[in-house]
Parts: C-alpha cells; sequence; structure tokens
C-alpha cells in the first residue's frame, strides 16, 4: 500500500510540474513527465499515461475556440503532413526509439534551433510559401515524432516563421501538438493490437485520466506567469528551454 501510495504521488507531482511547463512555454509537458516518470517505471508504462494528460492539455491550449476554424484553414495541410508522418513513419521504424541516434541527432537540432533563436535574425515564410512548405514540415515532424516521441522539430520553428502573435502561437502549438498526441496514441494503438509492443495501454489510459487534475492545474498557473512575461522575455525563456531540452536529450 506505502508503495502504491508513493508512486501515485510521484506521478501527480511529475504531472503537476510537466503542466506547469506547459502553461509557461506551451511545450514541454511530454519531454517533462517522460524524463521524470522513466525514473520510477518502465517506459511503455509512462508512454501510456502520458497520452491522456498531453492530448487534454494540448486541446486546452487550442482556445480561444472562435478563431480556431481560421487557424485550421492556415495550417490544415500541416496537420495532414503530421499524421501521414507519424503513422508511416511508426509503421516503417516500428514505433517511437526504432532508429539508433534519432534522438541525439534532434538533440543536436534543438541546441541549434534554440541558440539561433536566441542570437541569430528573425526570419519570417513569405505568405505564399506557406501553404505548401507547411505540408512538408508536418510530414517531418511527424516522422520525427515518431522516431523520437518529441513533436517540437520542425513545426514550432515553422509556426514561429509565420509571424504569429503570442497568444496565436500558443493555439497554433497547441494545434499541431494534438494532432502528434492523436497520431502517437493510433500508433500505439496499432502496434499493441498487432502484438509489436506491450505496455498496458487500456490500463494505463485509466489511470492516465487521473493525471488530468495536476497537469491542468500545473497547467493553468504557468498559464498565470506566461502573461506577466513581455514578449522579449517569452522569446528567451522558450529558446532557452529548447536548448535545455536538447542538452537533455544528448546526454
Amino acid at each position: 500500500m506505502l508503495s502504491e501510495a508513493w508512486l501515485v504521488a510521484a506521478a501527480v507531482a511529475v504531472f503537476g510540474l510537466a503542466g506547469w511547463v506547459k502553461g509557461m512555454l506551451g511545450l514541454g509537458l511530454p519531454t517533462v513527465s517522460m524524463a521524470l516518470l522513466a525514473l520510477f517505471m518502465p517506459p511503455a508504462q509512462a508512454a501510456a499515461l502520458l497520452l491522456l494528460p498531453s492530448l487534454v492539455t494540448n486541446v486546452v491550449q487550442m482556445r480561444p475556440v472562435n478563431t480556431l476554424p481560421l487557424l485550421l484553414k492556415r495550417l490544415g495541410g500541416m496537420q495532414l503532413g503530421i499524421m501521414a508522418g507519424t503513422l508511416g513513419g511508426m509503421a516503417i521504424w516500428g514505433g517511437v526509439g526504432g532508429l539508433p541516434g534519432a534522438r541525439m541527432a534532434l538533440g543536436l537540432a534543438l541546441v541549434v534551433y534554440g541558440f539561433w533563436g536566441l542570437c541569430g535574425p528573425q526570419w519570417l515564410m513569405p505568405q505564399r510559401h506557406q501553404a505548401w512548405s507547411g505540408l512538408v514540415v508536418g510530414f517531418v515532424t511527424g516522422g520525427i515524432t515518431a522516431l523520437t516521441g518529441v513533436f517540437v522539430v520542425p513545426a514550432v520553428a515553422f509556426l514561429q516563421s509565420l509571424g504569429l502573435a503570442r497568444q496565436a502561437l500558443m493555439q497554433a502549438m497547441g494545434l499541431c501538438f494534438t494532432v502528434s498526441t492523436v497520431a502517437l496514441g493510433l500508433g500505439m494503438w496499432w502496434f499493441e493490437k498487432e502484438g509489436a509492443v506491450s505496455g498496458g495501454l487500456g490500463l494505463g489510459l485509466v489511470v492516465s485520466g487521473l493525471m488530468l487534475i495536476p497537469a491542468l492545474a500545473g497547467m493553468h498557473w504557468g498559464e498565470v506567469l506566461r502573461e506577466k512575461l513581455s514578449p522579449v522575455r517569452f522569446k528567451k525563456v522558450l529558446m532557452g528551454s529548447l536548448m535545455v531540452l536538447g542538452v537533455y536529450m544528448l546526454f
């Protein structure tokens, strides 16, 4: 009983912290929670536990609803690319982590991108190229998600190149991460159904629902802090966090 109570308390603390990071930055819940949950449970169990908190917090991040149709019209091709790239990548590589060295390569890319975001000039994608490039970026993002379970590259870089305001950027990231989470969940379900992987996805989803409370509470307080940051400081925190994420993936 004490052991089970400790595990539940630890998981609640992990999702509260991961939700706070998500609320402040608009990303990071899967990475923070997977890194900490893996300290006291198998990775497959941690991934199953993560699905509902990741999905629901991303859906919450997509608000306000009244601006969502316009965003979907602008980024619809990107979402199709994400879905196709994720499912296709999992079919080819056999699920998350199927290609050795992919995680380290992504970590290096995050470090370089974070450094460029802090020190390099801002680059804006011309509007006439946004539709086709969004589809390509979505497909590449999906492939990287299938390999590593991380949704941010190159999706976040592309979204920043659109010149979106801070709230619109948060909403766009929420949309892309929601589609990525759904695609990843479908891929995990298919591989478990086919017997290619085992991780207790069904049971994990039941327990995962309980983790929504600390994740949403943490997200709320993260959003409160985010609103107090100036746009310049917010960009520095976001890029710095991507660099930290990259360093973590490298080492």
